[in-house]
Formats: C-alpha cells, sequence, structure tokens
C-alpha cells in the first residue's frame, strides 16, 4: 500500500507554546489562563513523550529528533508542514507563513535521516516564500498516495498556484477547492485541509458540509467515489474537535491514529465505519491542540522514503 508508512519523523518540544505569529488565521489556538510557559512546555512534553511510546508500543516506527532551544521554534512540534518524503526518494521543503516556523527547517534533520533512507533528491518550494505564497506541507494538501491525487483548501497557507507548482513535479492531480468555518458569526477560510480531511487506504474522513459551493463539494464526492474510497462525513463542530486530523499507519496491524478529543467527538456510527477497516488509536494531547492549533496528524510526518540496504 502506497498509501500507509510503518516509518514517521516528530519532533520533541523544548519550547512549545502559544504563537502568536500563527494565530493571525489558525483560529483553533488558544492561550491556556493560569499556566507559565514553562508549565505549558511541560505539560506539552509530557504530551509527546506519551505519544511516542504509545505508537511505539504498537511496533510504529517513530524517528524522533529534539527542537533546539535557539531559534525559538514554539510549533516545532508539527513537521509535517514544512517537509514531506517520497517513495521515489524525494523530499520536498516547503514555504510558510509564519516567520518563526521557517526556523523549523533543519538540514541536520534529514542528514541523519539519510543514515536509515535514501534520498534522491531535495526539492525546495520555499522561494515562494519571497513572494508571500505559501503550501505548508501536507497540512496545506491531504495526499492520496495511491491514486496520485491531492486535495487541497485555498486559503492564505494554501495558495492555488503553488499547490499546481507541486503537482506537476509530482506528477499528481490537484482537486482544489474552498473550505469554510464559523469563527464569531463570519465564514472564515479554513487554515490546512488536514484539519477537515483524512484519507485513509479505503476510505476519507471529511467534512463536506465546510465546503460551501455544490459544485466543489461534488468535485471531491465524485473524486473519492471514482477512487472508491467510502465517504465518512463529520459535521464542522467534530471538526473544530479535530475529528478530521487524523492519519493512517501501518504497526503490527493498521491503524488510524487520532487525538482523544477527535475519538470523543465521533458517534457510534462513525467509529463502527471507521473500524471496519482498521483500529483506531487515541492519545491525549489536549494542551498541543489547544495552544499549537494542531492535532494528533500535524504532528506526524510520514516517511515513504526507500529504506538502505
Amino acid at each position: 500500500m502506497k498509501q500507509v508508512t510503518n516509518n514517521i519523523m516528530m519532533i520533541e518540544p523544548v519550547l512549545f507554546n502559544y504563537n502568536t505569529e500563527t494565530a493571525i488565521n489558525n483560529y483553533y489556538q488558544s492561550t491556556i489562563v493560569g499556566m507559565s510557559s514553562s508549565q505549558v512546555q511541560e505539560r506539552a512534553l509530557q504530551e509527546f513523550n506519551a505519544f511516542v511510546d504509545f505508537l511505539r508500543s504498537r511496533s510504529i516506527n517513530v524517528f524522533v529528533f529534539q527542537d533546539t532551544c535557539d531559534p525559538k521554534t514554539p510549533d516545532s512540534v508539527f513537521p509535517n508542514n514544512w517537509i514531506s518524503f517520497h517513495s521515489n526518494g524525494n523530499i520536498f521543503l516547503y514555504p510558510m507563513f509564519a516567520a518563526n516556523r521557517r526556523l523549523e527547517r533543519r538540514d541536520d534533520l534529514i542528514t541523519a535521516l539519510e543514515k536509515d533512507f535514501e534520498i534522491s533528491k531535495i526539492n525546495s518550494l520555499v522561494h515562494y516564500e519571497n513572494e508571500e505564497l505559501f503550501l505548508e506541507g501536507t497540512g496545506s494538501m491531504v495526499f492520496d498516495r495511491d491514486n496520485k491525487i491531492c486535495y487541497a483548501a485555498r486559503s492564505f497557507r494554501t495558495e492555488e498556484s503553488v499547490v499546481l507548482d507541486l503537482c506537476s513535479k509530482l506528477d499528481y492531480t490537484p482537486i482544489l477547492f474552498n473550505a469554510f468555518q464559523n469563527v464569531n458569526q463570519n465564514r472564515l477560510p479554513i487554515y490546512h485541509t488536514n484539519v477537515m480531511m483524512c484519507i485513509a487506504t479505503d476510505y476519507a474522513v471529511v467534512c463536506l458540509d465546510a465546503i460551501d459551493d455544490s459544485d466543489e463539494r461534488n468535485r471531491v464526492i465524485n473524486s473519492l467515489n471514482r477512487t472508491n474510497k467510502e465517504i465518512i462525513e463529520i459535521s464542522e463542530n467534530q471538526t473544530s474537535k479535530f475529528a478530521g486530523n487524523m492519519l493512517q499507519l501501518m504497526g503490527d496491524k493498521l491503524y488510524l491514529v487520532m487525538s482523544k478529543s477527535a475519538f470523543s467527538s465521533l458517534n457510534a456510527k462513525q467509529i463502527k465505519m471507521i473500524r471496519k477497516y482498521n483500529e483506531i488509536l487515541s492519545v491525549n494531547i489536549e494542551t498541543i491542540e489547544k495552544c499549537g492549533g494542531g492535532s494528533a496528524r500535524c504532528m506526524m510526518a510520514e516517511i515513504f522514503l526507500p529504506l538502505r540496504r
């Protein structure tokens, strides 16, 4: 299966906290009243370590790298936004909206991974930052790797022209649409596609209600039907609990990984539909979700690179 890997990269937080630079258009972020910065970091580290241990206990291979204190990168726990790894040995580096998130890109991590994986080419889209055009990796896009399709919800962090450039390099078909969430009685763009959509081997979890335009919504539905993905719909309220921010991984068996918040928001029918295909792993990452505005899927950068022989 091209869609699922056993190998992921995760970044251990050192100075995790509320990032004011990303809060401009990430409406899922909020501060935690009554907790100091050091307490937020301590809680986030506990959640991170428990998450890694849980994945490893299910035979999922986690490559953990520690963040740096200098420069300060409060969102480094979400590495899937700045890098993606592909089965042909290619790596892509992405243009990031927030200046302090651009500091997360680290050559030393790529060098470390070369010990275990074959890397044939590093492709950089970082130059788009000079034009203030952004595409934040597998946050901005959800890949159907089996069928070479890229689903992307346009936003300030997901520029259509950059999506098209990437798709031409990957030989993927782009499926672009607009997706929205309610913020103070306004319909505002969802900042990342992976908040409202997850593609697995045989199904897709998606908030179709977030796609207001019926033609765009039907295009997504038709693409999923054409590729034989069972559609498991989630509501906008469930999306706000990160029910779309999930990732299918292979361990000792096939799993769908999500947060406890996401799992708690699902109803019995949705859980039954998901469990037809794989078991569910859910982890408590409440602090990371609240301050960071991202969830379980955002914390895992899948590695599809060929293993060294």
